[in-house]
């Protein structure tokens, strides 16, 4: 249900200029504002928001999930700069818990990420059982193995190496994660005591691209309140290397997964930063 209050309503024509479904009308600037097309909406909550006057109703949006922004508690860009070239994946780790009220404010933080058509189909697994943590670093290191073991095969190697020269300089680096995780290193989640992952329906067209920007927002909420995040580069590269959806049955998530970050309370924090590479940018004008 969308309503507007024609008696508070000042016809400013935000909301008509706001909403991505064209549900607002208004003919000509100072006419009352009119809705079409009502079915369309994809409960984003743009019209709700932009309003000055509160004269859009929208029953998915009752006052209770309406909040006043106040501009002057935001980061300033310099502090907003900070905050992102000082996030590093710290991969020096204690074994104390990050504190539940983190991971949850780091789970919120990703769950208000933008998502296609505002679809809001992600959903997220926090793990933090030790049994499943190594669960994730068993599976991982067994497809890289027997990855391993197919590539070296005499007959394979023979035809594939030419081609995949890129694939095979990594094989002796999962000889050497296999020996670190049978010693006990733990070289692919780092000794991390806690997992978040991102997962979305299998036939959920817009999976990855959802999942990295709730995982940007993620990382930067962990990197405000101090905990280390890293990308779990090879748990993913895993995943799709098998590609049987294994890791979410044994997890029990129902769905893809589609980003994978290791959190954990870092034994020391980095004093500095170093610049990136000069940027490479071109403007179109």
């Amino acid at each position: 249900m969308i309503e507007v209050n024609q008696d508070t309503c000042i016809k400013c024509g935000k909301c008509v200029r706001v909403c991505p479904s064209g549900i607002f009308t208004q003919p000509k600037k100072g006419d009352r504002i009119g809705l079409v097309h009502m079915e369309s909406c994809i409960v984003c909550g743009h019209c709700v928001d932009v309003c000055p006057t509160d004269s859009v109703l929208h029953s998915d949006f009752t006052p209770e999930k309406v909040h006043t922004i106040d501009y002057s508690r935001m980061p300033t860009p310099e502090q907003m700069m900070l905050l992102i070239k000082s996030r590093r994946s710290n991969r020096s780790l204690t074994s104390k818990p990050v504190p539940k009220e983190m991971l949850e404010q780091i789970v919120e933080a990703a769950h208000c990420a933008p998502t296609a058509t505002n679809s809001q189909a992600l959903s997220f697994t926090v793990v933090t059982d030790p049994r499943k943590l190594r669960l994730v670093s068993d599976y991982t290191i067994g497809v890289f193995t027997s990855l391993a073991k197919r590539l070296l095969n005499p007959v394979v190697k023979c035809i594939l190496k030419p081609l995949m020269k890129d694939v095979y300089k990594y094989v002796p680096a999962f000889q050497r994660m296999k020996e670190e995780h049978e010693a006990g290193n733990d070289p692919i989640l780092r000794k991390a005591t806690a997992l978040l992952i991102i997962h979305a329906p299998k036939s959920y067209r817009f999976g990855s691209e959802d999942a990295n920007l709730a995982y940007q927002n993620a990382s930067l909420m962990a990197q405000s309140l101090g905990v280390s995040q890293i990308y779990m580069g090879f748990v993913l590269t895993a995943i799709r290397q098998e590609g049987k959806n294994t890791l979410a049955r044994q997890l029990g998530i129902d769905g893809k997964i589609q980003a994978v970050m290791a959190l954990g309370l870092p034994a020391f924090k980095y004093p500095k930063y170093t610049d990136r590479k000069d940027i490479s940018v071109n403007y179109i004008e």
